[in-house]
């Protein structure tokens, strides 16, 4: 298979940071590529432990901290997703070892990110050949239909998956090393937590405070991953220039996912940094259908799942062709690609 990639390179001048984004000392600026990321590792090394830990600490505050730590398991989904895109340290051991703790917080190896998303997504946009299609069994968007998408999603991605795997045993040993130690890193420091809420709060209350701290959160992190990529994409055009996804624009909003609802500037740059992306978003917010800038990630679920299901004027519609309308006709395949074995930081591009 060919690919056309984009590597995301160091250099390039800084988009300003504002305060809020550089709680972190000084001395830590000159491993990040990006001196936004200061932010993105407060919340990686000192937030996500914390939260984790507090019902280890204090289980009264089982289950109050739920909101808290399902919006952190929700960004270590958005930073797994940024991490592979575009690297956030310079060193390339210092990246592996982001990369193993990362997994910790999402529940998953981060390197399932490559085959299905980088490489298999990025390329398909929810068209024929991509296994994350939002229309493999429905062309309806309902609360059913998104909701539980993760489950048809996960499935299909098992084939490029275990497809990658292969490859890098076969002919990329530091990659198969990343993967296992990755697996490895998951496992290990999975049980070992669920371990130490035993020794500390006995069987019961000790599986209770690491359910709340470290296993909710990533398997919400993985699920809200999963479901966020179906509604940017359901009911968009991919065969269109700009109006292949679907953005949330709230200013707070972004800032708390990290830029994460500027989707088409993302789609059309891939290595972009997430910092980046509203000065990318703006160049072309023009030329996006009004229906795909949505305010708000909440306000979106609100009108199209809640108010939808008691009337059709608030769902989804159509935006221009159809993904299985393509525009020279033919038969559709739904096939997935297959990929190549290759590391974090290469994209392809856009077919």
């Amino acid at each position: 298979m060919r690919i056309g990639v984009c590597i995301a390179r160091p250099g390039g001048k800084e988009v300003p940071v504002s305060r809020l984004a550089t709680t972190l000392p000084s001395g830590f600026l000159p491993m990040l590529r990006h001196t936004s990321d200061r932010r993105t590792a407060l919340w990686a090394f000192v937030f996500f432990p914390a939260i984790g830990f507090a019902p280890y600490v204090e289980p009264r505050v089982i289950p109050w901290i739920l909101p808290l730590s399902l919006y952190f398991g929700f960004c270590a989904g958005v930073f797994s997703h940024n991490h592979n895109h575009s690297p956030m340290f310079k060193s390339r051991r210092t990246n592996a070892f982001y990369s193993a703790w990362l997994s910790v917080f999402y529940g998953y190896p981060t390197f399932a990110w490559i085959p299905t998303h980088n490489l298999n997504h990025h390329k398909f946009v929810n068209k024929a050949g991509d296994a994350t299609i939002t229309w493999r069994y429905s062309k309806r968007n309902t609360w059913l239909v998104a909701s539980t998408y993760y489950f048809v999603s996960a499935y299909w991605q098992a084939g490029p998956l275990k497809e990658y795997i292969a490859k890098a045993k076969s002919g990329n040993p530091a990659l198969y090393r990343q993967i296992a130690t990755q697996w490895a890193t998951l496992v290990g420091v999975q049980f070992s937590l669920l371990a130490i809420g035993w020794l500390t709060h006995g069987w019961g209350r000790g599986t209770l405070v690491w359910a709340f701290g470290f296993a909710i959160p990533a398997l919400f992190a993985a699920w809200s991953m999963i479901f966020i990529n179906y509604i940017q994409h359901v009911h968009c055009d991919p065969w269109s220039e700009h109006n292949h996804s679907r953005n949330f624009v709230s200013g707070l909003g972004n800032w708390l996912v990290f830029n994460n609802g500027l989707h088409t500037a993302h789609h059309e740059s891939a290595g972009l940094h997430w910092s980046k992306l509203p000065a990318a978003h703006a160049k072309i917010a023009h030329l996006i259908d009004p229906a795909l800038n949505q305010p708000s990630i909440f306000g979106f679920v609100m009108r199209a799942y809640v108010l939808g299901a008691l009337s059709d004027k608030f769902r989804t519609k159509q935006v221009g062709r159809a993904p299985y309308d393509p525009p020279g006709g033919g038969e559709v395949k739904l096939e997935t690609a297959g990929v190549s074995a290759v590391e974090a930081g290469v994209n392809a591009s856009m077919a």
